[in-house]
């Protein structure tokens, strides 16, 4: 499970941006920070500020500082995890194609023609998601009752019309109100739970990080392919690392576990190929005891 101390980062941070508790000062990558990883640091407080707030960048800075001058983390692998963290953080949901497609209006610096817009494909469930919990469990407790929370809609993001840009502007805004969202909740467990497997791995095998870390890389998007990455990740993680780190499975090469199951990942619900590769992995070597 993620440590407390990210849990109260994730909050301070949330917290911050409620009450406007933000530093007048730019953000700055943290000074131990090689001349290599500054710009990808730079980049993606950019990149989160724009996407959510400083007070969001700053919940990044602090995650990127549990493992800037650790021992056996040099520049290329902090470099990884800074690249990959912050593509995970700025997540794909409706309100971020939403300033996407804002973005593309005010760069032009007029309308858009009706042939680029973007006609996206969501779950209800997705849609709903992206609101504030209190807003949206009423709302999905009714969907489920009549059988429509994974129903599919087609939602239209365009600047071709004032009344469409100014649409996108109301969508747009309610990336106020993301943090408070069940996505975002199940996006922050993600985030640490990813972090926390990066350091047992550390810790515990340390061969194997480049390969925990690269795990982000199967989780992209929204729909079925964002909901299928997140339970392969969940299926290798449980299945593999953490019975390693854990002393429960004595699997001398992780690293190449991990790439032999992510090689039989298929686009399948049910995950036939992946459940048996893993566990054709695990038979390969005895159960260890537990350690203490």
């Amino acid at each position: 499970m993620p440590d407390d101390d990210g849990l109260l980062a994730s909050l301070r941070y949330l917290f911050a941006d409620i009450i406007g508790d933000e530093d007048d000062g730019p953000l700055l990558p943290p000074e131990a920070c090689s001349e290599q990883l500054s710009p990808v640091v730079s980049d993606a407080i950019h990149l989160l500020t724009e996407y959510q707030s400083a007070g969001y960048a700053r919940l990044y800075i602090d995650r990127l500082e549990r493992f800037v001058g650790r021992r056996g983390v040099g520049d290329a692998m902090l470099t990884d995890i800074a690249q990959l963290m912050a593509q995970r953080m700025a997540y794909e949901d409706p309100i971020r194609i939403a300033q996407f497609k804002l973005r593309e209006v005010i760069a032009a610096g007029g309308l858009a023609p009706r042939s680029v817009d973007d006609v996206k494909i969501f779950r209800i469930d997705e849609l709903i998601d992206a609101l504030p919990v209190v807003v949206g469990d009423p709302v999905l407790a009714v969907l489920e009752r009549f059988g429509w929370r994974r129903r599919r809609v087609s939602v239209r993001f365009s600047g071709h019309t004032r009344f469409s840009v100014r649409r996108l502007r109301i969508e747009a805004g309610l990336k106020r109100w993301r943090l408070f969202s069940a996505r975002y909740a199940k996006e922050r467990v993600w985030v640490e739970r990813w972090l926390h497997m990066i350091d047992r791995s550390l810790t515990k095998q340390p061969s194997a990080t480049v390969a925990v870390i690269e795990t982000a890389t199967m989780i992209s998007g929204y729909g079925n392919p964002y909901r299928q990455g997140i339970a392969d990740w969940h299926a290798i993680i449980d299945g593999l690392a953490k019975p390693v780190f854990d002393g429960a499975l004595a699997l001398p090469d992780l690293a190449g576990a991990i790439t032999e199951a992510r090689a039989a990942v298929m686009p399948d619900p049910r995950q036939a190929s992946l459940k048996c590769k893993i566990a054709e992995i695990r038979a390969r070597v005895p159960a260890a005891t537990p350690s203490p």
